[in-house]
């Protein structure tokens, strides 16, 4: 049996008497795109920054190619080939975006190919080859979006960490977006996709979770999630599979508050 890629194991995390996340058990097989669900305060973010080391676990292990990553400093999980989307982008406004992209490209490490890698990143993300030079800061929401996801494929990592990347778009760039981490799953690309809009991150997905108040309430096939109304219903507060595509995609606003 192939090993996971990333494989969490009974994660738990308390801020002070708070439990954050509760025996949290996942993992992303090489080549997969997995969805983690749920509703606001589920403990989505908390698990991804648990992941790539910003948050120190309080039990449980993670292990990413075999290796145990737990509690590791940051720099050095990004540099074995983790890289994180975060939430809200965090993208440096007042650098270009070709600064911006160096930074990304400092994750590298010693990985070669660096100029071959920009170029066939330019070619999924045109718009920022006509923005290289200009502020951050005056990009679009969509726009800002494409490059906080550059940045973090740019430092060529083998799993991507996607913290709600729709969040705050206008409804008519999210389905350009998705169809983006679908192309870089085609290209290569193993990742892990945080987001509250389910209708739009089940359909690219191969495999999701439901976290609800820290802990995994369901694990199924993304399609087999999106088939189960009760579910849909109990966990995401979606009608179910047979809702119409914007009823769906709108049961969550696209500006909602971070998990």
């Amino acid at each position: 049996m192939q090993e996971s890629m990333l494989s969490v194991e009974n994660l738990t995390v308390r801020y002070g008497a708070v439990e954050a996340v509760s025996s949290v058990t996942l993992s992303v097989d090489r080549g997969e795109i997995v969805a983690v669900l749920g509703p606001n305060g589920a403990g989505k973010t908390t698990v991804l920054n648990t992941i790539i080391g910003l948050v120190r676990p309080a039990g449980g292990t993670i292990h990413f190619k075999g290796e145990d990553i737990t509690g590791v400093e940051t720099e050095l999980i990004v540099r074995g080939g983790l890289g994180l989307v975060p939430e809200r982008r965090r993208i440096f406004k007042n650098l270009s975006v070709r600064e911006n992209l160096r930074l990304g490209a400092a994750a590298r490490g010693g990985k070669s190919g660096f100029e071959d890698d920009l170029a066939e990143l330019l070619q999924l993300f045109p718009i920022l080859a006509e923005r290289m030079e200009q502020l951050a800061g005056f990009l679009s929401g969509g726009e800002a979006q494409q490059l906080a996801i550059a940045r973090a494929v740019i430092g060529a990592p083998e799993l991507l960490l996607l913290d709600e990347p729709s969040l705050g778009l206008a409804p008519k760039l999210v389905e350009g977006l998705f169809g983006l981490i679908s192309e870089l799953r085609d290209r290569g690309l193993s990742i892990m996709l945080v987001e509250q809009n389910a209708y739009q991150a089940l359909n690219i997905a191969d495999r999701a979770y439901v976290l609800r108040t820290g802990r995994i309430e369901a694990a199924c096939s993304a399609d087999d999630l999106r088939d189960e109304q009760e579910l849909m219903r109990a966990y995401l507060g979606l009608r179910g599979a047979y809702a119409g595509a914007e009823e769906v995609a709108s049961a969550v606003p696209a500006g909602a508050p971070p998990a």
